[in-house]
């Protein structure tokens, strides 16, 4: 049985440095035989060899996997100074690819099959996307380059450091968990960002609804809204899109809500999707009715910024801090108006207020309704600003689609609560 397990980690090694050399091979498919040097048999050989040397240091130690891998990068960087003396070509990927090849057939032999795997599928996928890695390297900003660092930062640095536990009056504020919603909203905005971006703004207004409301429904709303007010595109095509964004608030509630509290999530699914459902329907109803050649230009701003970050963990602590406060003093209806009067400017961190604190300080069904009540209200904002804004033609179809979304929601409550 030994020995088939060592057939077997043999195998897996082989199997790998297959794997990595395919890709190998195949990006250098062009060049003549002999002008390479590892393709899909050496990359294959080479993770093969660094499998019978792990089964041996299981024998004869440690040194004599390192002995060996260090005799493979010495042979392996001498025939690459060769080839690029040869070729001019001073990229050494193909040097890492090989001595990964030989480390990963030995972590297969060392009881590290799986985790081996996973880092050949990897190292195969990261090697095949240069060209997409590259074009989206030139095109990326410095100002976008920033935000992915800025993100990294808040998410992978700062949020490990913060302690777990509550704090302050009632125990109500959790540094850890506060800084957590940043992080999960701000990838939200950031993801939102990029989607749009990739798609690219002047494709189509729904496009500019449907991915600019991943980051800020408002500001689609707000800009469309500027749009009507030239005249130039039709007031349905624009009213599909701010309805469009309205409907992406939706599902981002249901994913924020997921990841903090699955019951809550649970609680609201029927009531979201609904409105979803008949807020997507509406736009798909009034792209219809209109048509346009121009596209919408719904600017986002930076994906990023650390000033914004930390307002909202600010506003988000003060609202977790006054939820208790008002759920303690006035029970239910001071969650409710609480809910109301924050859905005004944002849902967001009303619906990870609430998340924290259901079934702790209010009962599961009062945040639910808290957070149904706050986007209620954040929807029919939108209306407003579109008939503050765009005008009578674009406020009165938005604000219909709006009215009848928001009735389906409470229809939708009253059935299932």
């Amino acid at each position: 049985m030994e020995e088939f397990g060592s057939f077997y980690t043999l195998g897996v090694a082989l199997a790998l440095g297959l794997l990595i050399g395919m890709e190998r091979g195949w990006k250098d498919r062009e060049v003549e035989e002999g002008g390479r040097v590892a393709g899909i048999r050496t990359t294959a050989l080479i993770g093969l060899l660094g499998g019978i040397f792990g089964l041996l240091a299981q024998q004869l130690g440690g040194l004599v996997l390192a002995v060996g891998f260090v005799a493979v990068a010495v042979v392996l960087s001498t025939a690459h100074v060769v080839a690029c003396s040869r070729t001019g070509d001073v990229g050494i990927t193909g040097l890492v690819a090989e001595l990964l090849a030989f480390s990963l057939g030995a972590m297969a032999t060392l009881d590290y099959v799986v985790l081996a795997t996973v880092a050949a599928v990897l190292t195969t996928v990261l090697l095949s996307v240069k060209p997409f890695l590259h074009r989206l390297l030139k095109q990326l900003e410095r100002r976008e380059l920033h935000a992915t660092l800025k993100l990294l930062l808040i998410s992978v640095v700062v949020l490990p450091l913060l302690p777990d536990q509550g704090y302050g009056p009632w125990d109500a504020l959790n540094p850890y968990r506060i800084w957590w919603m940043v992080v999960l909203i701000s990838g939200i905005s950031y993801v939102g960002y990029f989607a749009m971006k990739t798609i690219g703004e002047r494709k189509g207004v729904m496009a500019t609804g449907l991915f600019g409301g991943l980051a800020s429904s408002t500001a689609v709303t707000v800009n469309l809204s500027r749009l009507a007010r030239q005249g130039k595109i039709a007031p349905n095509v624009l009213a599909a899109g701010v309805v469009a964004a309205c409907a992406t608030m939706f599902p981002r509630v249901l994913v924020v809500t997921s990841v903090v509290k699955a019951e809550l999530m649970l609680s609201l699914l029927w009531p979201m999707l609904v409105m979803s459902v008949a807020c997507y329907a509406a736009a798909a109803v009034l792209w219809r009715r209109g048509s346009t050649d121009e596209a919408g230009d719904a600017k986002l701003r930076n994906p990023f910024e650390i000033g914004p970050a930390l307002l909202f963990a600010a506003l988000l602590a003060g609202l977790m801090l006054l939820s208790r406060v008002l759920a303690d003093a006035f029970g239910e209806a001071g969650v409710y108006v609480l809910a109301a009067a924050s859905g005004v400017a944002d849902v967001d961190a009303i619906t990870l207020s609430l998340a924290n604190m259901s079934n702790e300080a209010v009962s599961l069904q009062t945040a639910a309704l808290g957070v149904l009540i706050a986007a209620f209200v954040n929807t029919l904002v939108k209306a407003g600003l579109s008939l503050g804004i765009g005008g009578r033609a674009l406020g009165l179809r938005v604000g219909a689609s709006i009215v009848a979304v928001v009735l389906s929601g409470l229809l939708t409550w009253g059935l299932v609560s």
